[in-house]
């Protein structure tokens, strides 16, 4: 990252924090990104329950007259504010507590045991060290080896269909079983 582009979130989020917060919101992350050749400032919003599309609105409408007012960024850009979403990356301390016994997505620089993306559920942390609960095995990865982690994305539905067709086939099984024995 870039001094300018560390610059441009630092200041956006000591504009934007008395914002988001007088509206009971929590701003989650800041990014000044360039993506396909335009520059965006982005600020991830969020609060219990979930943001909405009003409070997406009136967050951005408050933080434009400042932008406007106080023109810090010398590039052209697009300003977003938007929810984390389902899969938030977990970038504070706060964020990582929050994810404790909860499934995560972990990408790597460097492969461990073979893989670089890892799911699993976060069973502790440190500053220099995540562990991870796959299955019934614990992996151990460098937080320096990180490249990008987040909430993992649990469809529970699927979850449960797929538990309930290995019920039923167990069910069948044991049932023809059953029959075989009489």
């Amino acid at each position: 990252m870039s001094k300018r582009t560390e610059l441009y979130e630092q200041k956006t989020e000591q504009f934007l924090l008395p914002i988001v917060e007088a509206h009971g919101f929590e701003l989650v992350d800041v990014e000044f990104v360039k993506e396909f050749g335009e520059y965006y400032l982005r600020a991830y919003i969020d609060k219990p329950g979930g943001i909405e599309l009003d409070d997406c609105v009136l967050v951005s409408n408050e933080m434009n007259e400042i932008l406007d007012r106080e023109d810090y960024i010398s590039e052209i850009y697009t300003f977003e504010v938007s929810s984390p979403g389902l899969t938030r990356p977990l970038k504070k301390e706060k964020d990582y507590t929050r994810n404790i016994d909860k499934p995560i997505e972990v990408h790597t620089y460097q492969a461990y045991n073979g893989e670089k993306f890892f799911v699993g559920n976060l069973k502790a942390f440190t500053e220099d060290m995540i562990t991870l609960e796959i299955g019934d095995d614990i992996l151990e990865i460098k937080r320096s080896d990180i490249s990008k982690i987040n909430q993992a994305f649990v469809d529970w539905l699927y979850c449960y269909s797929i538990l309930a067709e290995d019920k039923m086939a167990k069910l069948k099984a044991a049932k023809n079983k059953k029959e075989l024995l009489n």
